[in-house]
């Protein structure tokens, strides 16, 4: 089973899939000149800052949102002139800090996916019971064994 890494979200005018292909992630790290996981680290960073009144780490950029808001539509499956045309209206100044979420939201999921997209296991495997180990003599009383009355 293949991991769809994509998500559905409520966006500007409407509901749209994002979704982060390989090629996007290469070529988000080409636009904003850091890989992937610091542009997460980033936008974590900056939402948590702004959460509490500080400012954002200062060498975020605004691009980390932008382009990665541009690039998840994209990789959700809309035209690249589509995408790019939603993003200028709704990503701009003074649109940034409350695109910040839907950002953080759409390359997470394409780092470390959504637990709708894990593999299920066949029923047993990756459980250890208490049974899994064969029973060895020792001469020791087992500690679940009441203790013999004293005399």
């Amino acid at each position: 089973m293949s991991r769809s890494a994509s998500v559905t979200l409520d966006w500007a005018d409407g509901t749209y899939p994002f979704a982060l292909t390989i090629a996007q992630l290469a070529e988000l790290q080409e636009k904003c000149d850091a890989g992937p996981w610091y542009v997460q680290w980033a936008l974590q960073s900056a939402m948590l800052a702004s959460s509490i009144g500080s400012p954002p780490p200062r060498d975020m950029s605004p691009a980390y949102v932008s382009e990665v808001i541009r690039l998840g539509l994209i990789g959700g499956g809309m035209e690249a002139m589509a995408a790019l045309k939603k993003v200028r209206a709704y990503v701009g100044p003074g649109q940034l800090a409350e695109n910040m979420p839907v950002a953080f939201s759409v390359i997470s999921v394409a780092l470390q996916g959504v637990p709708e997209d894990e593999p299920e296991k066949p029923e047993g495997e990756g459980e250890i019971s208490a049974n899994h180990f064969p029973e060895q003599s020792s001469g020791s009383r087992r500690s679940t064994e009441p203790e013999p009355p004293s005399a």
